[in-house]
């Protein structure tokens, strides 16, 4: 079951999603659900239409199915999603 403990282990598509600090100014307050995840990039649908947002140097509040608000920094995030939630990770000089 996911939880604030293990956000970054479970699967983040279906999500609903506030973008709470970014580097690029124009995606703070981004809100919806997540429908698409990248190595690098979360693909997030909102009232606006569909947002490729960085995962790096963002800072997510994430709505778990129970209702809790988490709030996770992307720089954990950045990795291929089946290798983050298969808990495999790159290692060096490979």
């Amino acid at each position: 079951m996911i939880s604030p403990r293990n956000i970054a282990r479970h699967e983040l598509i279906g999500l609903d999603v506030l973008v709470v600090e970014a580097s690029n100014p124009a995606l703070r307050g981004l809100s919806g659900r997540i429908i698409d995840e990248t190595r690098n990039t979360l693909v997030i649908r909102g009232d606006r239409g569909e947002k490729r947002v960085p995962k790096d140097r963002t800072r997510f509040r994430v709505t778990l199915p129970d209702g809790i608000l988490v709030e996770i920094d992307g720089s954990v995030l950045v990795m291929a999603p089946e290798k983050r939630i298969n808990g495999i990770h790159k290692t060096r000089g490979k």
